[in-house]
């Protein structure tokens, strides 16, 4: 099909057009997203498998997709850094598949203090339950919210202004690693951590609430195929959730 010199010209200008309409309108959404953290900011995600998310721990660096893993902490790093380029973030993933409270109390130093993170969001209660039903763990729900309590108040000490994002530990039943048995002595320890985050003024994401609206809408193995390790979809949930709080609060 052949076109006229004049008609060339005018699709021509026409695409040369487009990209700059999407690049103003990108800009305008930039300007418009909010968020309480600061130029520079460090930020670190901790907690067991749901925030380590097969991350790769050799290199553990900032603001890079290997050592994010595939989970919630990646989609919410990702939008922090697309939504704020001019922010400078420098975000971390320092999650560790199967840990308890008290595993993050012995490596926090390396992992948490020595980074200097201005804002630290904490994952972590399911193995602490999980491991003791089927794992031969003797802890009890005093040990996970004791041990919590000292590993905020030793970060609160050693890093004077630092912000603390506690995150509901969450399960959804009738799953391959989940019996409806679990839910109400596992409530307990949703409510020792809720407790921990008044007492803290912590920012606190309620990820169980957030899972139980996903199933009016899901059933649970569509965000949770094992009931505790979330699918991409549930991932994705996660990270609006957390983002809410974070920006919001």
């Amino acid at each position: 099909m052949k076109l006229n010199r004049r008609k060339f010209i005018a699709k021509s200008s026409l695409a040369m057009s487009m990209p700059m309409i999407t690049i103003a309108n990108q800009k305008d959404t930039f300007s418009e997203l909010n968020t309480k953290l600061n130029r520079g900011d460090t930020i670190l995600f901790q907690g067991d498998s749901i925030t380590d998310a097969g991350r790769e721990k050799t290199n553990q660096l900032p603001n890079n997709a290997n050592s994010f893993g595939a989970g919630y902490a990646f989609l919410a790093a990702s939008h922090l850094l697309n939504a704020h380029p001019d922010k400078a973030f420098n975000i971390y993933n320092r999650g560790i598949s199967g840990n308890k409270v008290y595993q993050l109390q012995d490596r926090w130093q390396v992992d948490a203090i020595d980074l200097k993170p201005n804002l630290v969001s904490i994952l972590i209660g399911v193995n602490d339950y999980w491991h003791k039903v089927k794992h031969g763990y003797n802890g009890t729900v005093e040990i996970y919210e004791n041990d919590l309590r000292a590993l905020i108040k030793r970060t609160i000490k050693e890093l004077p202004g630092v912000r603390i994002v506690l995150c509901e530990p969450f399960i959804l039943p009738n799953t391959s690693a989940v019996e409806q048995s679990w839910v109400i002595p596992f409530q307990k320890y949703q409510k020792a951590a809720h407790k921990i985050a008044k007492e803290f003024n912590a920012l606190w994401v309620p990820f169980q609430s957030v899972f139980d609206k996903g199933l009016q809408k899901a059933k649970e193995t569509y965000w949770a195929p094992d009931g505790v390790h979330p699918s991409m979809a549930g991932s994705q949930l996660m990270a609006q959730a957390w983002l809410e709080v974070v920006n919001n609060s």
